[in-house]
C-alpha cells in the first residue's frame, strides 16, 4: 500500500509540472504588438511573403485572397509551385494577372536528399526581392495588419528568426483531440523565459507554417538548406539558426493567422507520423516524454478509476456477507491523490482551450487525446526502424538517417 501511495505522489508531481508551466508561459506566449508607434514603424519595412505550394488548389486561394486585403505598404508575395498535380499554378496565374504584388513561380526540381517544403522554401529565398522573409503555408490565411504586427513582433523581440502560431481550425473528431496537443505540449514542456535568456539549441521552437526570418542571418545560417532532408522545419530551422548563435522566438498568432492543417482522420495521423522521429519519436525522448504526458493525465485517471471501481466493488460485496472490514486508509489517501493528479493534469488542457479558443470536447477528452498522440510516436518510431516512410503531399522523400 505504501508503494501506491508514493506512485500516487510521484504523479501528482508529474502532473503539476506541465500546469505550473502552461500557467507561467501563458503570460509569455503573447499576441504580436497592437501599439500604434511600432506599428507605424513596422508597415514601412518591405516584406517578402514566400508560400510553398505543392497540390495546393482547395486552400490557395484563401490564402491569397487574405494577402490581397494586407495594410502593409510595401510587399510581394512569392508562390513557388512545386510540380503540383492539380490546379494551383493556374489559380495563382489568376491572382497574378490582377495583383503585380503575386508572383507565380515554376519550381527547379527536387534536389536529390532534399525534402520538398525545405527544397521549395530554399528557392523561394533566393527568388525574393526584400530583406524580411516570410515563410507562410498555402493553408494560412492572413488578418489585413497581421505583415505588420509579424514585423513589430520580430523587432519587439529582436530576434533573426520569428515563428507564430496560427489558430487551429479543427472539424474532425480527431482534429479536435489532437491538433491541439501542440499547444499544450509547446506551452507544458518549454521554458519560454529560459528560451529567451539564451540561444541554446535545445531551446528550439517554432511552427513551420509561419516563420519571418530576416534575409542576411538566413542565409548566414544556410536556411532550409541546412536542413534539407527534415520534414520538421517547425523545430529544425530554428536549431539551424541557434547553433550559430542567433536567437530565435515565438508568439501567439492566433488572432491574425489562420488555417486548417487537415480535413480526416487518415490526414491527421499521416501528417502527425511524418516528422514525428524528428520530434518527440526519437530513441532519446521517447520513453520520457512518455511516462511525462501519460502520467500527467492518462495514468492518474485510468488508475484512480480502477481503484475506485475496486474499492466499491468490494464494499459491496462485503456489504451481501457479515464481513465488514475497514477500509486502509492509505488507500482512501491514494485515491485522493490520484483524483487531484487527475484535476492537475487536466487543468493545462483547459487552459489552453480557453486562451486559444480550442475544442470543448478536445479538452473533455484529454487523457485519450494523450493516449493517441502517445500511440502515434511510438507508432512512428516502429515505422522508421522498419524503415517504413510516410508519403505526404503525394511523395516520400529521402528518409532521415
Amino acid at each position: 500500500m505504501i508503494l501506491l501511495f508514493l506512485f500516487a505522489c510521484l504523479l501528482l508531481t508529474i502532473a503539476l509540472l506541465p500546469c505550473a508551466m502552461v500557467a507561467r508561459n501563458l503570460q509569455l506566449f503573447q499576441p504580436a504588438p497592437i501599439e500604434p508607434n511600432q506599428l507605424s514603424l513596422a508597415r514601412d519595412i518591405p516584406i517578402s511573403v514566400l508560400i510553398p505550394a505543392r497540390n495546393e488548389e482547395i486552400s490557395i486561394r484563401h490564402s491569397l485572397d487574405s494577402l490581397t486585403k494586407s495594410n502593409q505598404n510595401t510587399f510581394e508575395v512569392l508562390v513557388l509551385d512545386d510540380a503540383s498535380e492539380d490546379q494551383t499554378a493556374h489559380i495563382v496565374e489568376e491572382y497574378s494577372r490582377k495583383f503585380p504584388f503575386i508572383q507565380l513561380h515554376r519550381s527547379t526540381g527536387l534536389t536529390p536528399g532534399w525534402n520538398g517544403k525545405q527544397n521549395a522554401c530554399w528557392q523561394l529565398a533566393n527568388l525574393a526581392s526584400f530583406d524580411r522573409l516570410l515563410f507562410l503555408d498555402a493553408d494560412v490565411r492572413l488578418a489585413p495588419d497581421a505583415l505588420t504586427r509579424i514585423l513589430a513582433e520580430q523587432e519587439l523581440r529582436n530576434a533573426p528568426l520569428v515563428s507564430g502560431f496560427p489558430f487551429q481550425e479543427t472539424g474532425t473528431f480527431a482534429e479536435k483531440l489532437l491538433i491541439p496537443m501542440m499547444h499544450f505540449v509547446l506551452l507544458g514542456y518549454l521554458p519560454i523565459d529560459r528560451m529567451r535568456a539564451s540561444t541554446d539549441p535545445g531551446f528550439a521552437a517554432g511552427c513551420g507554417q509561419l516563420f519571418l526570418a530576416k534575409k542576411q542571418a538566413y542565409f548566414q545560417t544556410d536556411g532550409h538548406r541546412a536542413i534539407a532532408p527534415s520534414r520538421h522545419d517547425g523545430i529544425k530551422l530554428p536549431r539551424a539558426f541557434r547553433k550559430t548563435g542567433l536567437a530565435t522566438d515565438i508568439f501567439d498568432a492566433s488572432d491574425i493567422a489562420k488555417c486548417r492543417m487537415y480535413q480526416s482522420l487518415s490526414q491527421v495521423q499521416q501528417g502527425l507520423l511524418k516528422n514525428a522521429t524528428e520530434g518527440i519519436a526519437n530513441k532519446s525522448l521517447i520513453v520520457p516524454f512518455s511516462l511525462l504526458l501519460l502520467g500527467s493525465s492518462t495514468i492518474p485517471l485510468c488508475l484512480g478509476a480502477y481503484l475506485t471501481y475496486g474499492l466499491v466493488a468490494n464494499r459491496f460485496a462485503a456489504a451481501q456477507t457479515t464481513t465488514n472490514a475497514p477500509t486502509p486508509t492509505l488507500l482512501l489517501i491514494s485515491i485522493a491523490i490520484l483524483a487531484l493528479a487527475a484535476i492537475v493534469g487536466w487543468t493545462p488542457r483547459w487552459m489552453t482551450r480557453r486562451a486559444f479558443h480550442q475544442s470543448t470536447l478536445g479538452a473533455l477528452l484529454h487523457p485519450l487525446a494523450v493516449a493517441w498522440f502517445i500511440a502515434l510516436q511510438w507508432i512512428a518510431l516502429i515505422r522508421k526502424a522498419l524503415r517504413w516512410q510516410t508519403p505526404w503531399r503525394g511523395r516520400l522523400d529521402t528518409p532521415i538517417s
